[in-house]
C-alpha cells in the first residue's frame, strides 16, 4: 500500500514588507498567465510597465501595518494550522505556498524523503477560481511530474458548501452574531469577468443568461460566483441571519476591466446613508487573515464606512487556526484518502 501524505496551499506571501521583496512576490505573482490572462508579453509590459512602478510601494506599506513578529500573517497561520493537524495525523502533512516560500518543490521534497507516494492535495481555497484554486493545483501537477512522476496525486474539490466548513465558519463569527449589528457584509475576493466567462466550460452560461447562478447546473463546479453565493446561502440557513440583513460584495479590485460587483469599497461608503451604523464584514473565500483581510477591510473599509458615518465596524476573523476549522481539514482527509484518521489525543492541537 502507498505511504499516503498531506499537502496544504495557499496563495503566499512576500518574504518580508521591504520593497524588494515585495517586488518579487508581486512580479511572481502578476505574471502567472492564470492571474494576468493576456499574452506574455503584453503582459510583462502591463505588469513591469504599469503596474509593479506604482503598487509595490503601496503594497509594501500595507504589508508592514499587518506583519507579525515571526512573519507574513497568512503563512504564521498555515505554519500552525499544519501543526494542529499534524498533531491529530499518522500520516505526514506539509505546508506549501503557489508563490515565494515555503515553495511546492521543497514541500513535496520533504514528503518524498518521508517515503510518500500518494499525495492529498488541499487547495486553501473553498471556491473555484483560476486565479487561485485552478493556478494552485497545476502548478502542483508540474511540480509533482518532474519529481515524481509515479506518485498518485488526489485533489481535494471546492468546498464552498461543505457542511463541516459552512460549521466552522458559522462558529468563527458566532461572537459577532451575538453582539448588536445592523447589517452583515460578505465580502468575497473578486474576479474579473472575463475570468468567469474562460472557466465556462460551455461559453455560453456565465453572465451570459439572466439568472445564471441561481439552480443547479454542472458549470457551477467551476464558476465562481455561484459559489460564493452557496456558501452565503447555506451560512444563513446554518445561522439563521435574516436575508435582508446581509449582503454580498466583492473586493480587491484591480485595472479597469468589468469585474464582479457590487465592489466591497462602494458598498461600505453608501451602507451609512442606508441606515447601516453598525456592521459585521465576513471574508469567506480567505481561510486565514491576510492582507486583504488584516488590511483591506480591517483597516481601509473600516475607514471607509467610519468616514461615510457608520459607527462600529467589526471584521469577523477568519477561519484560521479555529477548532472547527480543524476538524473540517481532518474530515476532508479521512473521506479523501478513505480511511479514519486516527488521533493522537482528542485534546491534541486545538489548545
Amino acid at each position: 500500500m502507498k505511504k499516503q501524505g498531506v499537502l496544504l496551499l495557499n496563495l503566499g506571501s512576500p518574504q518580508s514588507p521591504a520593497w524588494r521583496d515585495v517586488a518579487r512576490y508581486l512580479g511572481e505573482f502578476l505574471m502567472d498567465e492564470r492571474v494576468m490572462d493576456m499574452p506574455y508579453l503584453a503582459r510583462m509590459l502591463v505588469v513591469y510597465g504599469c503596474i509593479l512602478p506604482f503598487r509595490v510601494k503601496h503594497s509594501a506599506a500595507a504589508y508592514g501595518k499587518i506583519w507579525l513578529r515571526d512573519g507574513s500573517p497568512l503563512v504564521v497561520t498555515g505554519r500552525r494550522v499544519k501543526g494542529r493537524l499534524q498533531s491529530r495525523m499518522t500520516i505526514p502533512v506539509e505546508l506549501a505556498m503557489r508563490y515565494q516560500s515555503p515553495s511546492v518543490k521543497e514541500a513535496v521534497l520533504r514528503l518524498l524523503k518521508k517515503g510518500v507516494h500518494e499525495l492529498l492535495l488541499i487547495p486553501m481555497f473553498p471556491h473555484y477560481a483560476m486565479s487561485s484554486y485552478e493556478t494552485a493545483v497545476e502548478h502542483v501537477k508540474r511540480v509533482l511530474a518532474v519529481l515524481a512522476p509515479q506518485a498518485s496525486l488526489r485533489i481535494v474539490p471546492p468546498y464552498h458548501d461543505d457542511p463541516d466548513y459552512i460549521e466552522a465558519l458559522a462558529a468563527s463569527a458566532a461572537d459577532g452574531l451575538s453582539q448588536d449589528y445592523d447589517h452583515l457584509l460578505f465580502s468575497f475576493h473578486g474576479l474579473p469577468e472575463r475570468h468567469l466567462r474562460k472557466s465556462d466550460p460551455t461559453g455560453g452560461h456565465c453572465l451570459a443568461v439572466e439568472n445564471c447562478c441561481a439552480g443547479e447546473s454542472p458549470v457551477h463546479r467551476t464558476c465562481y460566483r455561484a459559489q460564493c453565493l452557496k456558501t452565503v446561502r447555506a451560512f444563513i440557513q446554518r445561522t439563521g441571519v435574516p436575508e435582508g440583513k446581509c449582503s454580498i460584495a466583492f473586493q480587491s479590485r484591480l485595472g479597469r476591466d468589468p469585474w464582479l460587483t457590487p465592489y466591497t469599497e462602494e458598498r461600505l461608503a453608501r451602507l451609512p446613508s442606508q441606515g447601516v451604523k453598525k456592521l459585521l464584514v465576513l471574508c469567506p473565500s480567505f481561510v486565514s487573515d491576510c492582507l486583504e483581510t488584516l488590511e483591506e477591510i480591517g483597516m481601509r473599509g473600516k475607514e471607509t464606512f467610519l468616514q461615510a458615518g457608520g459607527e462600529a465596524f467589526r471584521l469577523i476573523p477568519c477561519l484560521n487556526d479555529h477548532p472547527l476549522w480543524i476538524d473540517a481539514l481532518e474530515k476532508m482527509i479521512a473521506r479523501s484518502l478513505e480511511f479514519s484518521a486516527p488521533r493522537c489525543d482528542p485534546a491534541a492541537g486545538v489548545a
